[in-house]
């Protein structure tokens, strides 16, 4: 009896001795999970705070203005890239142009071209109204003052186009291009992005029309008023000139336009 009942309490024993360990085991491996993963984390905050704190250095550590000229050689080659294919695609549309008014039609002609001035995609000419935007320059630095009040922003530009639109332009380029009625004018960088070029300043907005009423619709907004406070504080870029005769090429970017989709 005695011997038959031994390996009851030695089976319980160990029974208890491997759960035990096994419990053992497992708080181990939690805390190595727990420390790796709080490594792990520490380690991806560090790696985003330096990511964030570089991000800012070159954005707001540094002054845009001379990131500006610092791209400016960039910018001038994607500019001179984009600006021959929109020749080339000006000379095919030239082209296109051609071949549809040879239908002998002058009815239909006439109405094309008519369509064609329009849309803007024919070139203008006449008296003008220009202004020019710059950046303040490099040397200007107040204290306390944003450095981002002392370069030239897509709305600033985009200010002086819905004057000129208001005031009844008939035809308008920004920086030598072309401007219709889907054209979007937005920053990116240190640049300025028209049709896919970007450009940097000045920026030099050209509006053929009634010069007089360009004019007054320029001088009498409080918009301007404000910018031109900024101008004479900070030594912005501001010019306006009335202009005897200008020649605008016809829009040469695409006028196809996109949607957004929503994900299938």
């Amino acid at each position: 009896m005695g011997a038959g009942t031994t390996p009851g309490p030695r089976r319980r024993l160990a029974t208890r001795l491997q759960r035990l360990f096994r419990r053992a085991h497992a708080r181990a491996r939690r805390r190595r999970k727990t420390t790796t993963g709080r490594l792990a984390s520490l380690l991806v905050v560090a790696i985003a705070a330096l990511m964030a704190t570089i991000g800012a250095l070159s954005v707001r550590g540094g002054d845009p203005r001379a990131g500006n000229r610092d791209l400016a050689g960039q910018v001038q080659a994607r500019s001179n890239e984009n600006k021959a294919l929109a020749a080339k695609v000006a000379a095919q549309r030239e082209e296109l142009d051609k071949l549809s008014k040879t239908s002998g039609d002058p009815a239909l002609n006439a109405q094309l071209e008519q369509v064609s001035a329009r849309a803007g995609a024919s070139p203008v000419q006449g008296p003008a109204v220009k202004v020019v935007l710059d950046d303040a320059p490099l040397d200007v630095k107040p204290e306390g003052v944003d450095e981002d009040l002392l370069i030239v922003h897509q709305q600033d530009i985009q200010m002086v186009v819905n004057l000129f639109w208001g005031a009844g332009a008939e035809a308008m380029t920004v920086q030598g291009q072309r401007v219709i009625s889907t054209t979007g004018i937005k920053c990116v960088g240190n640049s300025v992005v028209l049709h896919g070029i970007p450009y940097a300043p000045p920026y030099e907005i050209v509006a053929i029309g009634d010069t007089a009423r360009l004019l007054t619709a320029i001088q009498a907004s409080s918009e301007v008023a404000i910018y031109k406070q900024y101008a004479e504080a900070y030594r912005l870029g501001w010019a306006l000139e009335q202009v005897p005769h200008v020649t605008m090429p016809g829009f040469q970017g695409e006028a196809a336009l996109k949607y957004a989709k929503p994900p299938s």
